[in-house]
């Protein structure tokens, strides 16, 4: 019984690299500022920081009026249409490639972070902006497209990172998340505070995630070692 508990013990400091400090770093800042942002808008109902966000993304628009063209591209990208695409083809692509774990894991991630994200906005109950310059059909915090983007493409950003493979393109596809997500509050279907929350809660929703299957397929590993 004691061995077993150090092997266990053991095998859990064993994690204890800079990845993962780094890693858990990340998760407690985006888990204090959900909660953080909670507070602001559900507590405090301030709206001090939605009125600056839509304010500066209005004045972005009336500088640039052919912005809103390439906003509706933009947000396109993680729309249900092409989620449900990229959700199914590229898991489906990876494991034609010989990669199924990374097959889950994107597929996971889409489809984990859906349901997550329906579960908050069916607690939460806020109404979209009144002010939408598209209709939007559903609630509004936290941001669908922000989360569940910020899981698409943050898990696509990990894969190529820990395969050592354009580390680049890591950094852009996050990007490309928070593109993404602005583009709600340009398109006021989405309050800033909504866009900041969808954030955090896909970065808590891909680093769960990346954990519980790290730790099972560790497991089974060691399992599969004792056989």
């Amino acid at each position: 019984m004691i061995r077993s508990v150090t092997t266990r013990l053991l095998a859990l400091f064993s994690f204890l690299t800079l990845e993962v400090l780094v890693v858990g770093a990340v998760f407690v800042a985006s888990l204090l500022l959900f909660f953080y942002l909670t507070r602001v808008v559900f507590v405090a109902h301030s709206a001090q920081f939605d009125d600056w966000g839509f304010q500066q993304m209005d004045a972005l628009r009336a500088a640039w009026p052919g912005l809103t063209a390439v906003v509706g591209v933009v947000t396109f990208f993680a729309s249900l249409p092409f989620l449900v695409v990229a959700g199914t083809l590229g898991p489906a692509w990876l494991r034609w490639r010989g990669r199924k774990r990374e097959a889950l894991e994107v597929f996971l991630a889409v489809a984990g972070a859906s349901l997550f994200n329906q579960l908050l906005k069916a607690h939460y109950h806020r109404l979209r902006p009144s002010s939408a310059l598209v209709a939007q059909a559903g609630l509004s915090f936290p941001s669908g497209h922000s989360m569940i983007g910020m899981a698409l493409y943050g898990c696509m950003a990990w894969l190529l990172w820990r395969h050592g493979r354009h580390p680049a393109w890591a950094v852009l596809l996050l990007v490309w998340a928070v593109a993404i997500g602005l583009t709600r509050t340009y398109l006021h279907v989405h309050y800033p505070t909504d866009v900041v929350a969808g954030f955090a809660a896909g970065l808590l929703w891909l680093i769960l995630l990346r954990t519980a299957l790290r730790l099972w397929w560790r497991e089974e590993k060691q399992l599969g070692m004792k056989n």
